[in-house]
């Protein structure tokens, strides 16, 4: 039997799927199977797919209905103990799958294991401009509380889950859509227990282009998966409320500062930060908030060029050790 599954969805994914699926041949664990779920893309992606000569490699085509869907399609045709999900524009480092599934082998009564992220900008080519490590959360055991308040987990590319897991809570909640990662290990951290692997092993794309268009969207559905948390969770956690809410505040001011340089979107960034620091004043005090209040500051005195400009310079000049690709 296969030990791992490695579910892709792919929608019109020529410019990176080809590269996205050779960090998977090049895993040091070669025990899987490879399927892509072809979600019904436009592109060459599955003319490129189809090209790779591999024999784990199981291709199937649909027609476009999400990534949430794809997911479940991919869980519906993998045969796999454990099932790792990677979409079709993030990167593994080489040695990602064997040190997650040692964690699990080690760990019988563990149902998930993750690692760090590291953010890469990319350009419109996909070519890497700066790479940002994600804080280093070492959460084990029952992490429902810490979720709870923030997806530590990142991304939908990050985690190796134990089939018996998946098969207890079920399937991706479309319903949930730009946010149903977070939705899912929530459902799965009310019934199993996490293990972190302590180190930077997923490389999560992000092509500011791309996003731009998307902030309002993402923003909404975070709401809609954050209400969605706290109908499920007990009463003694509701408390936790305003702690999700300030990190969504947060999360939403960076999104329109990062991907936005309208001034609709610095107004709307201001106002986010403004709605943190009412909830929690003690937020003044968080790096994060410094950080974004100080790009707000660029971005309300200098033309977008400028600004962004300097920031661009300021990362340049921050070394951070991450591993490369």
């Amino acid at each position: 039997m296969t030990l791992i599954s490695v579910i892709i969805p792919a929608y019109n994914a020529e410019q990176t799927i080809r590269k996205t699926i050779a960090t998977v041949q090049q895993q040091t664990f070669q025990d899987f199977e490879l399927i892509v779920i072809n979600d019904g893309s436009k592109d060459r992606t599955l003319e490129l797919v189809q090209s790779i000569k591999d024999d784990r490699l199981k291709v199937f085509s649909y027609e476009n209905s999400g990534v949430c869907i794809a997911r479940n399609r991919g869980i519906s045709n993998a045969i796999g103990e454990f099932i790792a999900f990677l979409d079709a524009d993030d990167l593994w480092t080489p040695d990602k799958l064997e040190l997650q599934v040692a964690a699990l082998e080690k760990n019988p009564q563990v149902g998930v294991a993750y690692s760090w992220t590291c953010f890469m900008d990319v350009d419109e080519q996909g070519e890497a401009l700066s790479f940002r490590p994600s804080p280093p959360y070492s959460f084990t055991g029952n992490v429902y509380e810490k979720l709870l308040v923030s997806d530590f987990v990142h991304s939908g590319s990050n985690t190796l889950i134990r089939r018996q897991a998946i098969d207890s809570v079920g399937k991706f909640d479309p319903a949930c859509a730009g946010c149903a990662d977070w939705d899912y290990w929530l459902r799965l951290a009310a019934r199993w227990h996490f293990i972190v692997v302590p180190k930077q092993q997923i490389f999560y794309r992000r092509s500011p282009s791309s996003m731009s268009s998307k902030v309002e969207v993402m923003k909404k559905e975070a709401i809609v998966a954050m209400e969605k948390a706290y109908q499920a969770a007990p009463p003694e956690l509701q408390y936790l409320k305003r702690y999700t809410l300030t990190n969504f505040h947060k999360y939403s001011a960076s999104l329109y500062l990062q991907h936005r340089t309208d001034s609709g979107a610095i107004s709307q960034a201001q106002q986010h930060l403004l709605s943190a620091i009412r909830i929690q004043p003690a937020t003044l005090l968080d790096k994060t908030i410094q950080k974004l209040a100080f790009k707000l500051l660029l971005k309300r005195i200098f033309p977008p060029q400028v600004a962004n400009y300097f920031l661009y310079w300021v990362r340049k000049q921050i070394t951070i050790s991450a591993p490369r690709v």
